[in-house]
């Protein structure tokens, strides 16, 4: 389970606040791209607060509405959307909507913990952390914000787009999916830069 055991590190080398970042949503065919930064307090505990993708979508709901719900708990999200995804790639969509939820943070922080690998000119003081999901309990509160709030994004984006069955998948590449693709083509979330789409776009000429 994440603990506090990072942050502890990095305040004690001066970092007084300290923030924890992750995303939701690179891999899908369709939809937003969605960092979340989050900021715990020093002596936050949480038996059931884990990786979001360690946990059931009822769970996951659950501790979003606690953390959200939580005046002590400093946090913010950032989306980027299937066009800029196309225009820039999916890497820098990411790496922007880290940025973008890192700046909102008031105060913002002295130091931010991400998931994954460094992200390129980001606007202040950084570690990576790999699996830091696993690892880390701001990055863990990060990723089931980003996850929770892009699935209601997608599930709000079934009514408005019916056929591709957004509210089953959140945009993956699942043979439903798939095949509603085929059926329908693309829509205006569907990201015309990944391979799927991008063929089905070209076979569709």
């Amino acid at each position: 389970m994440p603990d506090l055991e990072h942050e502890n590190h990095w305040r004690a080398q001066g970092f007084a606040l300290v923030a924890g970042i992750d995303e939701a949503g690179r891999g899908p065919l369709a939809g937003p791209v969605v960092a979340a930064a989050v900021v715990l307090p020093d002596d936050y505990e949480h038996g059931m607060l884990n990786d979001s993708k360690q946990l059931s979508e009822k769970r996951r709901e659950a501790l979003y509405d606690e953390l959200v719900s939580d005046s002590r708990v400093i946090r913010a999200s950032a989306s980027v959307e299937a066009g800029e995804i196309d225009r820039i790639n999916i890497l820098r969509a990411t790496h922007l909507a880290m940025r973008l939820a890192f700046e909102q943070l008031e105060p913002r922080p002295d130091l931010a913990l991400i998931d994954g690998k460094p992200v390129k000119g980001f606007p202040g003081e950084h570690r990576a952390l790999v699996k830091g999901d696993s690892l880390s309990l701001s990055i863990a509160a990060a990723s089931i914000i980003a996850k929770v709030e892009r699935d209601r994004f997608m599930l709000d984006a079934a009514s408005r787009f019916p056929g591709y069955g957004f509210e089953r998948h959140k945009g993956y590449g699942t043979a439903a999916h798939l095949e509603a693709l085929r059926r329908l083509g693309p829509c205006p979330l569907h990201r015309a830069s990944f391979a799927p789409v991008a063929q089905l776009e070209f076979d569709l000429r």
